[in-house]
């Protein structure tokens, strides 16, 4: 069944994935035996989430991608957000956006596959320029990624000028590539005081730009960048959780705006968040966030009660089990940066990784 790409050759110029490794026919997808016990150890991580009925839908394609990626030599890479079937059945690595691209660099695979967001990819492909990066459906766009532009940072250079500019790494590759430094949500407030400076352009989210500045003596100027998912949340909603039951724990994400924030009882990323639940191990906690990533976490700590808010990232559910299939047979969609855009923009990121902590 293997393409003929057992001895590939260098890649040429604008040769495509599908002509470097070859194309593979979709394997048959049946519910049997075999496929049973293949995915029965897979199952008890996502049985709380998935109907036993329901499993024999699901379980043929985790057995195909988990098939495939081994032949492919492809490692998968998932976001915290992604359904509980791709980030416990199919994922070789999961985590934040930065966490999965740096994480990518340290295997020894010719492909990633990823499931999350464009931007996300972009950074694995800036940070790995050597591997082939894939992901499943090219729609899978950002909200706040596409807030702003790269002409928007030149403006913004203009109209403030030696301000440093630092752009969070929920943003695309010709963004960064304006900038001076990436930062993330659990690092904004070390990046932005890292310049020695008394006024910092921190881009595009406002509601994180807003809860740096509630840590920090530096003046920060920002954009009007959110993220649909945590800006729908608001801090009447929380109260009102807090109101039927005083013993919850909330846990919010800084993309959130200032006033929910300030409900909860810790703010961080989401590897931060995570680590919180994990360590504390609290009763009962709502996750202000995407609400997959309570699923799976829930998996890990099955004595902590998640109350789900649940908010929904449209463009992280694009992506699928058949998709990612899809991307693994066909080698599709690939991502790639203009190189003169990719050097600048990996700049700004390995500054970031590289700053001492």
């Amino acid at each position: 069944m293997r393409a003929e790409a057992e001895t590939r050759k260098p890649a040429r110029p604008g040769q495509s994935a599908a002509e470097r490794f070859g194309v593979i026919a979709r394997p048959p997808l049946e519910w049997n035996a075999e496929v049973e016990r293949e995915t029965a150890h897979l199952y008890e991580r996502v049985r709380h989430h998935i109907p036993e009925f329901e499993w024999p839908v699901y379980a043929p394609y985790v057995a195909a991608i988990n098939r495939l990626k081994a032949e492919r030599g492809a490692v998968i890479l998932a976001h915290n957000y992604q359904t509980p079937e791709i980030f416990h059945c199919v994922a070789d690595i999961v985590g934040d956006s930065l966490q999965l691209a740096k994480e990518a660099g340290k295997v020894d695979a010719d492909i990633i596959v990823q499931c999350g967001v464009h931007f996300m990819a972009e950074t694995s492909k800036l940070l790995n320029p050597e591997k082939t990066v894939l992901i499943p459906d090219m729609k899978a766009g950002c909200s706040l990624s596409e807030s702003i532009t790269g002409a928007d940072v030149r403006l913004l250079r203009e109209r403030y000028p030696g301000v440093p500019v630092v752009t969070y790494v929920n943003t695309s590759a010709e963004v960064k590539a304006e900038t001076d430094i990436c930062c993330t949500s659990s690092n904004a407030v070390q990046v932005v005081e890292s310049f020695g400076v008394d006024t910092v352009l921190c881009i595009p989210d406002e509601y994180l730009a807003q809860n740096v500045a509630a840590q920090t003596d530096v003046k920060i100027l920002t954009w009007k960048g959110h993220c649909e998912v945590h800006e729908r949340f608001t801090a009447e909603e929380l109260q009102a959780y807090k109101d039927a039951d005083p013993e919850i724990e909330i846990i919010a994400h800084p993309e959130c705006p200032t006033d929910v924030v300030e409900m909860a009882d810790y703010a961080g990323s989401t590897a931060g968040m995570i680590n919180y639940v994990r360590d504390q191990r609290p009763p009962k906690v709502l996750l202000v966030t995407e609400c997959s990533m309570a699923s799976n976490i829930q998996s890990e700590v099955p004595e902590v009660e998640f109350v789900k808010p649940c908010n929904l990232c449209p463009h992280m559910k694009r992506i699928t089990l058949p998709k990612i299939l899809d991307s693994l047979c066909e080698m599709k969609e690939e991502v790639t940066v203009d190189p003169a855009i990719a050097a600048r923009a990996r700049r700004a990121v390995e500054r970031m990784v590289n700053l001492k902590q």
